[in-house]
């Protein structure tokens, strides 16, 4: 995959001009809370930016266009599942989780079952979020090196740079600012090269005739029970990503957040179906191209020099932060949850010079395992991370947000650690049943009983 020189300066410029942008806004911040939630300040348009700059990222368009060249239509699931799960966090959950002065979903949970809550949902929520982070290095160390001609070390070495230029200063800050500005990169550039290519992929009768014999056009290629548990994977696992939670924290009101989580979910929903365009018109265009390549080389190669430099600017920039963006969220978490309590750190320059030092591990670790991970499916990483973070907290989550206190602490991390551990075992085995189902199945059966048992222990009125 070759780019021209003007596909590299615009790209490069693209890359800057966004990039600044995010460091400019770094000046405001001078706390470990400005950070982290952005001093609690940000209004639709930022808070829609930071869930949105994070959530469209890997997994959302060059995961989607690799796996559209495989199956098709039905790569569009990924992002349909993004945005049901950003419109219902918006309707359930962002106006009581806002009410709160917390900054970490662990922290919430913590008030409602003891601290022991709060440890185990830190670990295990950062792991799950870390393979999230994975999903996005991936694609972005393959299309570096491919783009410089140079190897895996030094394209992942570029990433890492990228990256913890895009979120190490400004936080929360640079994540919403950036995210905006990203966003009105790839909306404009992914719709126009979709455009394009849904002119070879709808109306060529050979193009049409090929995909639709290989079913391509069908949004259930692997079965409804397959859709149905993408889905469902995407909307647990979203709701429990202390990403986007950390952005509705930062909402200015409560209403600011649950409208900021409906702007992020029609910017999100919709953008899959180009990728998944793009892909489509790479497996019968250029089927020797590798999967994981096609929407950057049908940009490079199929667009003009200038879209398609600013549009691969926007595709490295979606790469960037959300990789940013869920590593403030691992980062958040740790400081939050486990340094800062256990050391008992109180000067709030300490606290933010820790906070960016954490993001900063993050960022190296998911560079890191992407780089050891070369040649895996970028959604395989997403799936499983939704599954992993989703399984054993959204319900007693979702219990705390509706019926706080109505299950006991002991049954509460009980079912976190029992439902965590299925999870893991069943993504070992490879189990007929998908993870995120067994986890969900385990978590509400002792939730259920601890519910049953509080009822019988609440004194008579």
């Amino acid at each position: 995959m070759e780019i021209s020189l003007v596909q590299l300066l615009v790209m490069i410029l693209t890359i800057a001009g966004v990039t600044g942008a995010g460091i400019y806004s770094a000046r405001q911040v001078h706390s470990a809370e400005g950070f982290s939630v952005g001093g609690r300040s940000a209004g639709v348009p930022l808070v829609a930016g930071s869930i949105a700059g994070t959530c469209v990222g890997g997994g959302a368009t060059v995961g989607t266009a690799q796996m559209a060249a495989t199956v098709g239509l039905s790569a569009w699931w990924f992002t349909i599942g993004a945005g049901t799960a950003l419109i219902i966090m918006g309707i359930f959950y962002a106006r009581p989780l806002r009410s709160t002065s917390l900054e970490t979903i662990p922290q919430f949970l913590a008030e409602n079952y003891g601290k022991g809550a709060e440890t185990f949902a830190s670990i295990v929520s950062s792991f799950g979020i870390l393979f999230s982070s994975v999903a996005s290095c991936l694609p972005g160390i393959f299309i570096l090196a491919a783009l410089l001609q140079v190897g895996p070390l030094l394209a992942t070495a570029a990433l890492f740079v990228f990256v913890v230029l895009y979120a190490f200063f400004g936080g929360m800050k640079s994540a919403g600012i950036g995210g905006i500005l990203k966003m009105i990169v790839i909306w404009v550039t992914l719709v126009l090269a979709g455009l394009s290519a849904a002119q070879t992929v709808l109306f060529d009768p050979a193009a049409y005739d090929l995909l639709s014999a290989g079913g391509f056009f069908s949004l259930l290629h692997g079965g409804a029970g397959s859709a149905l548990s993408n889905l469902l994977s995407m909307v647990v696992g979203m709701v429990c990503t202390q990403t986007y939670i950390q952005a509705i924290f930062s909402a200015a009101t409560p209403r600011t957040a649950a409208v900021g989580a409906f702007t992020a979910a029609l910017i999100t929903l919709p953008i899959g179906l180009p990728c998944a365009l793009i892909g489509m018109y790479m497996h019968v265009v250029s089927p020797e191209t590798p999967a994981i390549l096609a929407l950057p080389a049908f940009l490079l190669t199929h667009q003009g020099a200038v879209l398609g430099g600013i549009a691969m600017g926007g595709i490295l920039l979606s790469l960037i932060s959300s990789t940013a963006g869920l590593s403030l969220g691992i980062g958040a978490m740790l400081s939050r949850d486990l340094i800062f309590r256990v050391w008992q750190v109180k000067n709030s320059y300490t606290q933010l010079r820790i906070m960016r030092y954490a993001v900063l591990a993050a960022i190296a670790v998911a560079a890191g395992i992407a780089l050891l991970a070369e040649g895996t499916q970028v959604l395989f990483w997403s799936y499983l991370s939704m599954a992993l973070r989703g399984g054993g907290i959204f319900l007693p989550l979702t219990i705390a947000v509706w019926r706080a206190k109505a299950v006991s602490p002991r049954f509460a991390v009980t079912s976190m650690v029992a439902s965590t551990a299925i999870a893991i075992l069943a993504a070992f085995l490879s189990a007929p049943i998908k993870p995120i189902f067994l986890g969900l199945l385990v978590s509400a059966a002792i939730l259920a009983v601890g519910f049953w048992q509080g009822k019988r222990t609440m004194p008579a009125k």
